[in-house]
């Protein structure tokens, strides 16, 4: 009896132990097929998953980056401010003149560049009426002034045309009655109707070698007038040219003069003399009515008589 205590008891304990491991077995068994296995690493919760950062995207500079600044435009050294009352048009490579504001005064300068571009013109009526300005600088690089570009400028009393210019328009300098004199460069070609007419304190003109003709009443009523000089490539005087020139005492016209227009010396009361380098021209209507000079002319020069639209020729060696 004593014995077989003792070994039932041992194989209870060893029954109870085959059942322990089936069921480690079947629990194991049991776990889902799709869960990762132990192996397999997993994010730690302390450590969430690195996210690619935008300056790992890209280089990052190594200084701060600065927007592009606009290129500055570049203009050549000669280029002067322009003139707060001055207004202009730029077309193409071309700037002209087109304004001025009326309370401009004193003494103005145009610039030869805006913008980058050179000043080829002074446009029609540019300057009209600016009474107040006293002096104009015209640059070098203008080449025409326009149809009454300075009509009325009574303050003005000097200005400059350069040798650039080729025209200068009809009543361009109409009625500056300040002016005193003027000097037409010999690039200038034409002269317009009128031009300086009424230029009452003007004493003194020369007209260049490259002008062809002196247009219709282009210094009538210039009252103040004592001289002028007339350049070898003029051909002909237009009617009224110096119609009303009361100070004006003697005139000497160039042989290249073929033509002169009616009335072109009429009224001008003080006249005593004109002096013909060439052969008489033709001439218009009136042109010598109340005026009173002797003509005076070369021994050789062909066409003349005793009288030339009822005035009295004699030979340059019978001048006083």
């Amino acid at each position: 009896m004593k014995k077989i205590v003792p070994l039932f008891a041992a194989l209870l304990i060893a029954g109870c132990g085959e059942k322990s491991s089936s069921e480690d077995s079947e629990s194991a068994s049991e776990k889902p097929t799709g869960e990762p296995s132990a192996d397999v690493a997993k994010p730690s919760p302390s450590e969430p998953p690195v996210a690619e950062s935008p300056s790992e995207s890209r280089t990052a500079p190594s200084e701060e980056v600065k927007p592009d600044r606009p290129v500055a435009e570049t203009h050549p050294t000669e280029e002067a401010p322009v003139n707060p009352h001055l207004k202009y048009e730029i077309k193409g490579d071309a700037v002209t003149i087109t304004g001025c504001d009326r309370e401009a005064s004193g003494a103005l300068t145009i610039p030869s560049v805006i913008k980058g571009k050179a000043v080829i013109s002074i446009g029609q009526d540019a300057f009209l009426t600016c009474r107040n300005l006293t002096e104009i600088v015209v640059p070098d690089s203008v080449t025409s002034i326009g149809e009454g570009a300075f009509f009325e400028c009574t303050g003005l009393t000097n200005i400059a045309i350069p040798d650039s210019v080729t025209s200068i328009g009809e009543a361009a300098f109409y009625e500056c009655t300040s002016l005193k004199g003027i000097t037409i460069p010999d690039s200038v070609t034409s002269i317009g109707r009128a031009a300086f007419r009424n230029c009452t304190s003007l004493t003194s003109v020369t007209i260049g070698d490259g002008v062809t003709s002196i247009g219709m009443s282009v210094f009538q009523f210039c009252t103040g007038l004592t001289s002028i000089t007339i350049g070898d490539g003029v051909t002909s005087i237009g009617s009224y040219a110096f119609n009303g020139c009361r100070s004006l005492t003697g005139i000497t016209i160039p042989d290249s003069v073929t033509s002169i227009g009616g009335g072109a010396f009429y009224d001008c009361s003080s006249l005593t003399s004109i002096t013909f380098l060439g052969d008489a021209p033709t001439v218009g209507i009136g042109v010598f009515v109340s005026a009173p000079p002797t003509i005076y002319r070369k021994p050789e020069a062909k066409g003349w008589g005793d009288t030339f639209d009822e005035r009295p020729v004699k030979l340059i060696s019978e001048k006083p």
